[in-house]
């Protein structure tokens, strides 16, 4: 029977890019000085699990550059060579070449072959600089050769619980015998290697099983070449014990990964010795149930729509049993109450599963600030906060954009370089801080430095240069909010890092898009702070209903501060500000929702209606309606993709009677207002 092996392909693809950023983030880490062997062990294993992988499906490019990867990982983690910052750079240019092949794999993507054939350059010529002593190096195992090779380990050595296995195979070309070696160094220690009477001999020492060696063997050797002729085994428990021979037929590498321990091979209990390093024998044990499974996003935003269909039909039942007498009805309306309350215990966990952790986005930056950092000639240290906070899907991906222009901004513009800072009295390394934080039902994400904080008279000074309206008495809040505008920069100096006036509008644009604010904390020669604060999804929002004639809107109830009546006597109209209302003292825009939707309404008032006052960025406005129909939780439909984008409006939903009413973007109404 032929399997489809690329109904795999996926969870390879899913795995190896898994694998990629662990490796990413392992390297960024690593003390260079002073290297902590269990990182190197990890950072070799990324390599090692990727080329098997790809050896798997006949990826052979990626195989290729994986195989010289892990060769010089293999002696780094080893101690042949010292691992130095030259090192990690290629490993990380290695790691995007490999990024870069799984996506032409994945997608049908353009690959750079110079770029890959340069980085196989690169990491032969480091692997082929030395080793870090003569000494050292003899130490090592070498892969096997046309020659015998001295044991470097006495057999009666050995620790107790040990295995000594001896491995004859059919003599194959130099280049798998040594891939063969390599591989079969990974499980145990070979303590001699030879070519007798035309087959390759390994002893190895090792606590493995024979399904390990078999799956080795016939996972690096040619298939058609093993059906030749039989592996041979010798099996050895400890030096008292006489060999027993043991022959094993060849089979797949899938065989050979799945298959049990050889039964006809007499084992002794296992002894756990005492080493710095304990197996973890059940680590991948069969009987290890997965934790996760890996589902299409598409099913997950299906199952939502169909979740999100269910609130609506309960808002429709509850709508229709109102008006029962609930002495009649009592069982069928506790029923219902209890309907309810599934129903949105069910919604609660469908939406926690689009929730992902902010280390989704975080795990890309401490690579970016590495590169610029040293491009720039500044000393930074790189902090994150909060990274196991979740937030939706939808917008995580959003978010990735308007993070790395305000990182960006915090390493060129705001942390000065060690010359400026040591002359500023500050350490010589610059402290920037990427954090995330649940704050009710928004994320509050900050992007903070300790670098030289916005400029007010240079703001100031610019602005007036490009005749935007500023005046000597605007707070710092709203001098700060000047950056914000298209094609404002105060760089002296244009780079390819930034100072084109072209981001921070779009990045305050994309933002408020996806429901959220953007405010800017400074002060000079201190550092600066750019606090985003976003709801947790756009799927679901708790809002509060309002009519105005016979419409019906939903106002998101984080805007919204309080309601109330007001006096005819706290109505002002002042030229050149135009309608105001007074608020305990303060004067706030008044927004008549009617006059913006054209709507006939109840009342034309607001001493006969009811107002609500709405806060975003520390900023207030009040919105007058006819009347309040009541708090609740709604879905949220997308207004462009069913019909078009509406100015003053960020989505639609269906109420309890089947009608939709429109949400109400706030943001956009009060920005109109000023």
């Amino acid at each position: 029977m032929t399997v489809d092996m690329s109904q795999f392909y996926e969870v390879f693809f899913d795995e190896a890019t898994e694998l990629l950023a662990e490796k990413e983030r392992l390297l960024l880490s690593v003390d260079i000085a002073a290297p902590d062997p269990e990182d190197l062990n990890a950072i070799f294993r990324t390599a090692h699990s990727i080329k098997g992988g790809a050896a798997t499906f006949g990826f052979t490019d990626i195989t290729e550059v994986t195989h010289i990867l892990e060769s010089l990982l293999d002696r780094i983690r080893t101690g042949e060579m010292a691992l130095t910052a030259e090192h990690v750079d290629a490993f990380l240019a290695a790691k995007d070449v490999l990024a870069m092949l799984i996506d032409g794999h994945r997608n049908g993507s353009k690959v750079d072959q110079a770029e890959v054939d340069r980085i196989g350059k690169l990491l032969n010529a480091l692997s082929a600089q030395g080793s870090r002593s003569a000494g050292e190096a003899q130490q090592k195992t070498e892969p096997v050769a046309p020659a015998e090779i001295a044991a470097s380990a006495p057999v009666s050595k050995l620790a107790a619980g040990m295995q000594h296995f001896r491995i004859e195979l059919p003599v194959t070309p130099e280049r798998d015998i040594q891939a063969l070696a390599t591989e079969l160094s990974l499980l145990g220690e070979i303590t001699q290697s030879r070519l007798a009477d035309q087959r390759a001999v390994f002893d190895l020492v090792t606590e493995e099983s024979i399904a390990d060696i078999i799956a080795i063997c016939s996972f690096v050797l040619d298939a058609d070449l093993l059906k030749i002729k039989n592996l041979t085994f010798e099996i050895d428990k400890s030096v008292e014990v006489s060999p027993h021979p043991l022959t094993v037929p060849v089979v797949t590498p899938a065989e050979a990964r799945s298959m049990a321990p050889v039964s006809n091979v007499q084992e002794e209990p296992h002894v756990e010795t005492d080493r710095k390093t304990p197996r973890p024998a059940d680590k991948n044990s069969s009987n290890t149930e997965s934790t996760s499974i890996r589902v299409g996003i598409e099913k997950v935003d299906l199952l939502i729509n169909l979740v999100g269909e269910l609130v609506i039909t309960q808002a429709m039942i509850e709508q229709r049993i109102s008006n029962l007498d609930p002495v009649m009805h009592e069982a069928l309306l506790n029923n219902i109450g209890q309907l309810a309350r599934n129903t949105r215990d069910l919604q609660e966990s469908v939406m926690s599963i689009r929730m992902m952790p902010m280390d989704y986005v975080f795990s890309r930056f401490p690579r970016m600030v590495r590169e610029l950092t040293t491009k720039l000639g500044k000393k930074i240290d790189f902090v994150t906060h909060g990274a196991a906070t979740e937030l939706d899907k939808g917008l995580i991906e959003r978010i990735i954009d308007p993070l790395t222009h305000l990182v960006r901004n915090s390493i060129d513009h705001g942390i000065e370089t060690p010359e400026v800072r040591r002359a500023a009295g500050k350490n010589d390394t610059g402290k920037l801080t990427l954090s995330a934080s649940h704050q009710g039902g928004n994320i509050v994400i900050e992007v903070s430095d300790d670098g030289a904080g916005l400029n007010r008279q240079r703001i100031l000074s610019k602005a007036e240069q490009q005749g935007l309206p500023i005046s000597d008495n605007m707070t710092d809040e709203d001098v700060w909010q000047l950056i914000f505008m298209p094609g404002f920069s105060t760089a002296e100096v244009v780079t390819d890092v930034s100072g084109r006036g072209v981001g921070m509008d779009v990045v305050r644009r994309n933002i408020t898009n996806m429901g959220g604010t953007v405010e800017i904390r400074s002060s000079m020669g201190q550092g600066s702070t750019m606090r985003i604060s976003l709801p947790l999804t756009l799927a679901i929002l708790d809002g509060m209903s309002v009519k105005v004639g016979e419409e019906v809107y939903i106002v998101p109830l984080a805007y919204v501060i309080e309601s109330l009546q007001p006096d005819p006597a706290d109505l002002k109209e002042i030229a050149g500000q135009g309608r105001l209302i007074k608020v305990r003292e303060e004067y706030l825009p008044l927004i008549y929702l009617y006059e913006r939707f054209a709507i006939t309404p109840l009342y034309s008032s607001p001493s006969e209606g009811i107002v609500l006052v709405l806060g975003v960025d520390d900023k207030k406005s009040a919105l007058f309606v006819d009347s309040l129909v009541g708090q609740q939780q709604v879905v949220v439909k997308n207004l462009e993709s069913n019909f078009r984008k509406v100015p003053g409006i960020s989505g639609a939903t269906i109420l309890g009677d089947g009608g939709v009413s429109l949400i109400l973007d706030i943001s956009a109404l009060m920005r109109s207002t000023n």
